[in-house]
């Protein structure tokens, strides 16, 4: 049904799908019903039913957005769209575990994958450990990959993620609809020795992502 439409197509009519294909309605409404909940069309209301990019499946991993992309034969890219040093102050010093008076990168970067856009990035690192970063090193560039070059290494990281929905000025950013579903992530990397990397908050388009989880068993 979805071979010869293209993204941003809607989809016929259900009457008219149901006579094309010779199935009964209830048949064709399954189906898409089916296809919305894995995230192939988007069902509008008082508008249609349109074909959407398919979802990207994100392990919960340490990998960075462009590693990830790449792994997944995508072409990362970004735009850095504020890039500002300051005193980190009470709560951003909290997250870093640093004085509220040390100085510290907050950098806003849209994250794009094959041109499209899929997440705002919120980043906060301190100025000690990258002091001679430039807006331009981050252009398209994994941060993971300038902090390894300084040897700087992340070895664990404490995550959380729930979900929200997009402001305004997300929204026309991410190119989707105000207040529409998304995943907010926030997470605070260490090196081995327990010392704080970043502290990221992020924001993620939620027709375009999945969630994966590997679970094992408990040991005994």
């Amino acid at each position: 049904m979805l071979d010869v439409l293209k993204v941003g197509d809607a989809l016929p009519p259900e009457r008219r799908l149901a006579e094309d294909l010779g199935v009964s309605r209830p048949t064709v409404r399954a189906a898409i019903d089916e296809l919305v909940t894995e995230g192939l069309l988007d069902r509008r209301h008082g508008s249609g039913t349109y074909v959407t990019e398919p979802r990207i499946a994100v392990p919960l991993t340490m990998t960075s957005f462009t590693e990830d992309m790449i792994r997944r034969g995508m072409r990362p890219g970004g735009r850095v769209l504020s890039f500002r040093t300051g005193p980190a102050g009470a709560k951003i010093g909290q997250r870093l575990s640093v004085s509220p008076a040390e100085e510290v990168f907050t950098i806003r970067r849209l994250r794009l994958a094959d041109g499209s856009p899929m997440a705002i990035e919120t980043l906060y690192i301190s100025k000690e450990l990258l002091p001679d970063l430039r807006r331009k090193d981050l252009e398209g560039r994994s941060l993971y990959a300038l902090l390894r070059a300084r040897g700087v290494h992340i070895a664990s990281a404490a995550e959380t993620i729930e979900p929200t929905v997009t402001t305004p000025e997300e929204a026309e950013r991410l190119g989707v609809p105000v207040h529409a579903p998304a995943f907010l992530f926030e997470r605070v990397s260490r090196t081995e020795e327990g010392r704080v990397v970043e502290f990221v908050r992020s924001v993620y388009r939620g027709d375009r992502y999945r969630l994966e989880l590997e679970l094992r068993p408990p040991s005994h």
